[in-house]
């Protein structure tokens, strides 16, 4: 049924964009429109020429007209309601793993260390096909579900490993996600801390990591929120609140709707207005990751180092619908405390093809020492790391699971005994670049793109000489793609060196790792060691 969707989203289109321009003035106006859409509805599914799923069409009727939007706003069905509270609260009972649906199956991506699937022996890379007695490829809703159970009770699962076919039972355990997975000593005076998430255990577990880190004898701190997509906005405001005065100003949200705008104050004393602090950000680190950072970087109160943050200055929130349904819907953008948004994308204005475009301009602003920042982009670093930045090149090998599927094989077909020796050699890099010659790369340039539409819309008026010229710069083009990876191979043997050793020694070999050999951790440790420099990047 999916073919007759598409009748639907104009209808459907037009009532959200008349209902929220029309809320306050003109109640007929949206009942004219929920009328109009009811009636369709009925007479759609009642003289309709075979058969209608109704429930089917709505959820595709729903999710086609909020796509017009920006993509977090969202329909969530009853499942999807339990796994944003999941989220939240930071536990639930299941296998213990990070899954990702994959070409009609689940993709295991993360075995968590001592977990239900890690004690069974599955490893990231297991394609699974097969739950209980249900096939993957059959099940029409999120099959991950399918794993979670109440605690002790235990599930089949079928999956592939390196094309052969397996099967192990796991016991179901309650699993609890932790905030912050991984706290260290660097040295004698410098803690190290990774903050993965903004659930309801962010402030805390990072107050107990300081407080034990201080113990120990920290006298500066570095504080990772690398890969670190957000959460709970109440969350992010504790955390900034461990490190600023009660009383400060954190967040201000601005909507349309009156209610909705708001100022955000930390309301707790400090654990350490003194303590000299580093935040590490990448382009993963987004929204809740974001106010921290940039709410630290407004306030001189930290210096940022890394790359350029995701960039969303979107707020929102959960509105509760019938039968267990909920919309999470934007309300309001967020600024800083200087008053900048980081939003990067703006979804109400699109280009040709559909692609929200990205902010050109930037307005710029004064921290409260005078420095000088912009908005409109996410938080840029005071110390930027090449290796730690990104591009559509990098993000479509990640899209495309060549950096994951290359560490499976590498895994399986090499040994590592000590992790502090591990780097990723020449010899490394130029086999994933064969392997991803290999694969194929799904990644279109926008030369790419004019040229095969070109070829497709005139090939019936090209001779064969033009076609065949069309084709060798396409083909010339795709061989440019594969070389183009070593302009960019700091950047990617970083990636590929943090998927490799997680494979070996799981996410805290990893972390351990880092304290070492991560670039971004020893030029924090170079800044805070030179007190002079580290306070007059801030301004002092």
């Amino acid at each position: 049924m999916k073919k007759h969707f598409r009748y639907l989203v104009p209808v459907l289109a037009l009532f959200i964009l008349v209902s929220t321009s029309s809320f306050k003035n003109d109640f007929f106006e949206i009942a004219k429109q929920i009328e109009i859409f009811t009636t369709l509805f009925k007479e759609l599914n009642m003289n309709y020429v075979d058969e209608t799923n109704p429930a089917e069409l709505m959820d595709s009727a729903i999710k086609n007209m909020l796509n017009e939007l920006d993509p977090y706003t969202r329909f969530m069905n009853e499942q999807d309601v339990e796994e944003f509270k999941i989220n939240n609260a930071g536990e639930y009972s299941g296998i213990g793993a990070r899954v990702r649906s994959y070409q009609d199956k689940l993709l295991l991506i993360e075995p968590y260390k001592d977990m239900p699937a890690d004690k069974a022996g599955l490893k990231a890379g297991d394609e699974i096909i097969q739950i209980g007695d249900i096939k993957v490829s059959d099940f029409e809703d999120n099959a991950a579900e399918l794993l979670k159970g109440a605690d002790g009770t235990s599930v089949n699962v079928v999956f592939k490993r390196q094309g052969k076919e397996m099967t192990k039972t796991i016991s179901r355990a309650s699993v609890e996600i932790d905030a912050v997975p991984f706290y260290k000593m660097i040295d004698d005076k410098t803690g190290y801390i990774v903050l993965t998430k903004f659930n309801r255990k962010a402030s805390s577990q990072t107050k107990e990591a300081m407080q034990a880190l201080k113990a120990q004898g920290a006298e500066q701190l570095i504080l990772d929120l690398r890969g670190n997509p957000g959460g709970l906005l109440s969350e992010a405001i504790n955390v900034t609140n461990l490190f600023v005065e009660k009383g400060e100003l954190i967040v201000t949200t601005k909507s349309k709707v009156k209610k909705f705008n708001s100022e955000y104050f930390t309301k707790k004393n400090p654990e350490d207005l003194e303590i000299p602090l580093t935040v590490l950000v990448d382009g993963k680190s987004a929204s809740a990751s974001e106010i921290v950072s940039g709410s630290l970087q407004d306030l001189d109160r930290a210096v940022v180092v890394g790359a350029r943050s995701f960039g969303k200055g979107l707020v929102q929130r959960p509105l509760r619908l019938t039968y267990g349904t909920q919309l999470k819907v934007t309300i309001s953008r967020y600024y800083t405390p200087s008053g900048r948004c980081i939003q990067s994308l703006d979804y109400w204005n699109r280009d040709d093809e559909g692609n929200a475009i990205r902010n050109a301009t930037f307005n710029q602003f004064k921290t409260r020492n005078g420095r000088t920042v912009e908005d409109g982009g996410g938080v840029l670093p005071d110390v930027k790391i090449t290796a730690a930045s990104t591009n559509e090149l990098i993000d479509a090998l990640d899209e495309n699971l060549l950096i994951f599927d290359f560490a499976t094989s590498y895994h399986y077909n090499n040994t590592i005994a000590d992790v502090s020796q591990f780097k990723v050699t020449d010899k490394i890099f130029t086999d994933f670049k064969n392997f991803v010659a290999q694969r194929g790369f799904a990644f279109q340039t926008k030369t790419e793109k004019v040229l095969k539409d070109a070829l497709t819309e005139e090939q019936s008026l090209l001779g064969k000489e033009v076609q065949n010229s069309y084709k060798e710069m396409l083909s010339t083009i795709e061989k440019g793609k594969i070389e183009a990876l070593t302009d960019y191979k700091k950047e990617i043997s970083k990636k590929l060196e943090d998927e490799i050793i997680k494979r070996y020694f799981y996410r805290e070999g990893l972390y351990d790792y880092y304290l070492n050999n991560d670039e971004a951790i020893q030029v924090s440790l170079e800044l805070l060691n030179n007190n002079n420099e580290y306070l007059k990047i801030l301004g002092e």
